[in-house]
């Protein structure tokens, strides 16, 4: 199952406490003090990695701690750092706190964020030696390592979006063009998770082509599937909207522009084309069509068939 939501929380170590000690040597009877400090707590990071596509860990496992340090030994010893914890998410994540507020977007390979610091290490006594008090017989305890509620989201990095209704030809059409081999059958919500394609060598240019599930009338107020997945939607640079010719495209068409304007407006803004599908069952009113669409970069296509679809992928090519 595709996971791309997840809500965790995270604990970083607490700080080792400083120590009372002083030093016993056999010809010093009143050494002097030498309690050490301790140690500074575990981190929590983030680290981007794109081995993984989806938050699947998160499913399993949602609470997540970071080592504390240790205690400061006699002669001065300072304990040892707790170990960072560190969490491996795909490229594309980002980390947010429950009010929203965007704590790290992870969206280079090995792009690393320290979420909750560690505490620091507390001072032993002989930190606080001082011309007025040569012997004090006080430290300091270590502070607590921060304690985070988050929510983790994964956006897609992906060159082009396909937006469309269940069965306009999605699936079909990045089955055509890439590597990725997505389930397509005749009924409506085939593709319950996204699917990314990788399309290769047109006008020397490589794509990820991203398939998005299926979006229905009132998704962007959480009706259906769609809502769930319109945030892979965000990154991508160019959109397609798939649309089934022989089902009132222009009326489909609409209807997803409501979709997406109620979403966020912002999306509507990205270089796009129409991409009426399925021409191998109805392949009439052309100039029709291109008079509905007459102001966008339309297309005819069947994905089936892949019929027409050089054309299509070297406009991409040239729009990226």
């Amino acid at each position: 199952m595709f996971a791309d939501y997840a809500k965790i929380s995270v604990k970083a170590g607490d700080g080792g406490n400083g120590i009372i000690s002083f030093r016993r040597e056999k010809y010093a009877p009143k050494g002097g003090p030498d309690g050490g400090n301790g140690g500074f707590g575990g981190n929590i990071v983030f680290r981007a990695s794109k081995d993984e596509n989806t938050l699947r860990l998160f499913r399993f496992k949602r609470i997540f701690k970071a080592e504390n340090g240790s205690a400061g030994g006699s002669n001065n010893k300072t304990g040892k750092s707790g170990k960072d914890k560190i969490i491996i998410v795909p490229v594309g994540a980002i980390v947010k706190d429950l009010d929203g507020n965007v704590l790290a977007d992870l969206n280079e390979n090995n792009q690393t964020a320290i979420i909750a610091k560690g505490g620091r290490g507390g001072l032993g006594n002989a930190a606080f030696t001082s011309s007025t008090n040569r012997a004090p017989r006080f430290a300091k305890e270590g502070e607590k390592g921060e304690e985070l509620n988050l929510v983790v989201e994964l956006k897609l990095l992906a060159d082009v979006g396909l937006v469309g209704f269940p069965n306009a030809g999605k699936s079909s059409f990045i089955r055509a063009v890439s590597d990725a081999k997505p389930q397509i059958a005749d009924y409506p919500f085939t593709t319950l998770e996204p699917h990314l394609g990788y399309v290769e060598g047109y006008d020397n240019k490589d794509f990820i082509v991203a398939d998005i599930p299926g979006i229905i009338e009132g998704a962007s107020g959480g009706k259906g599937l769609g809502l769930r997945f319109l945030r892979h939607i965000e990154r991508t640079t160019i959109l397609l909207f798939v649309l089934d010719i022989t089902d009132e495209p222009l009326k489909s068409f609409n209807k997803l522009l409501k979709e997406l304007e109620s979403y966020n407006m912002d999306i509507l803004s990205k270089k796009r084309a129409i991409v009426l599908n399925k021409i191998d069952i109805l392949d009439e009113d052309r100039e029709r069509y291109a008079y509905e669409f007459k102001d966008e970069n339309l297309f005819f296509i069947s994905a089936l068939k892949k019929t027409n679809l050089n054309e299509l992928l070297i406009w991409i090519s040239k729009n990226l």
